[in-house]
């Protein structure tokens, strides 16, 4: 872990002897040890809790972005228009009035104009409507017109 090699133990073990004497030597080795194995259990509760708080992070920033997830997704749903537009409504087919005979003017028509369509009251703000166009006479998509 630190780079200490065999003949470095050594020689710390010879000045320790030195410096002790024999008699306090193993007892002056027993209390090292037991400080030594109280920093590596230090050392390693430290790193469990480290870990556990990372882990921790991480679980936040999930449910975090599940969250933000969550309201993206209501939020599109609100912002969606979910609503079909109205169809307009056909105007019905202009029938020709024809004066008497006895009398030689133009055949007369009268219109009919379409009935207004009313959709139902929104709070979405609402884009002006174009003019309905009258559907092609031909339109195979349309259901029969009266005669």
């Amino acid at each position: 872990m630190f780079g200490i090699s065999f003949s470095e133990l050594l020689l710390v073990g010879l000045v320790a002897l030195l410096v002790l004497g024999p008699e306090r030597l193993p007892g002056a080795a027993r209390t090292a040890g037991l400080w030594v194995g109280r920093l590596k259990r230090s050392f390693n509760a430290i790193k469990q809790e480290v870990e556990r708080e990372i882990g921790a992070d991480e679980i936040r920033r999930q449910l975090h972005n599940e969250h933000i997830l969550s309201l993206e997704q209501e939020a599109r749903k609100i912002f969606t228009p979910t609503q079909q537009e109205p169809t307009p409504v056909e105007p019905v087919a202009t029938p020709t009035i024809h004066a008497p005979a006895a009398t030689e003017s133009a055949p007369v028509t009268a219109s009919v104009e379409p009935a207004p369509v009313v959709a139902a009251p929104s709070t979405e703000p609402v884009a002006p409507a174009a003019a309905p166009v009258a559907p092609a006479p031909q339109d195979p998509t349309l259901p029969p017109r009266a005669p």
